[in-house]
């Protein structure tokens, strides 16, 4: 493996969170007192995701939250999910979970307009999820009172593995079609 890679694979292993290219870039131009082309950098990227397809790894490099991270392979997932379930006493709520989905779907929303959706206070709710930096204040309504507006981040899409809100599921993925009639159905 080249000395590129080698310096990129450190990085994206130290990086706390997904690190992207620029950033990758950036540390690279400092480092070298240089400019490093972008293609360079991909190229490298390409090289440390091949190696790490090989099965003698449990870890492969993997593009989530915008940027590059390290993640065990699913053929692992048995023993994390063990180690995960031991460390889950930081799980979110059920009230986390939806006042959660409010946000990734209506945002930018206020807390009222999160409590007209769930039908209760959402203080607590949200104020763990600001805690647990899954959301953010995005600004503030133009509407009475000026309250804060809420959205995701990138520490949402990391969380729950994915790149962009498009990769959401949509609101049909979860509906289960079920037939309108009345009454047994004769054969």
């Amino acid at each position: 493996m080249d000395y590129l890679a080698n310096h990129i694979e450190a990085l994206i292993f130290c990086s706390p969170k997904p690190i992207t290219g620029d950033e990758i870039q950036g540390c690279l131009k400092e480092m070298f007192e240089a400019d490093v082309p972008m293609n360079d950098i991909i190229e490298g990227i390409v090289t440390l995701e091949k190696k790490y397809q090989a099965d003698e790894y449990s870890f492969g490099l993997v593009q989530s939250g915008g940027g590059f991270q390290f993640l065990t392979k699913p053929a692992y997932q048995a023993s994390i999910s063990i180690l995960l379930k031991q460390q889950s006493k930081r799980r979110l709520s059920n009230s986390a979970m939806e006042t959660l989905a409010i946000i990734a779907y209506k945002q930018p929303v206020t807390k009222t307009e999160i409590e007209q959706i769930r039908g209760v206070n959402c203080d607590y709710a949200v104020n763990k999820l600001l805690e647990k930096e899954l959301i953010e204040i995005k600004g503030k309504s133009d509407s009475i009172g000026r309250p804060m507006l809420y959205g995701t981040n990138l520490k949402f899409m990391d969380y729950f593995g994915i790149n962009s809100l498009k990769d959401l599921p949509t609101p049909k993925d979860f509906v289960q079609e079920e037939e309108n009639t009345i009454g047994k159905e004769e054969e």
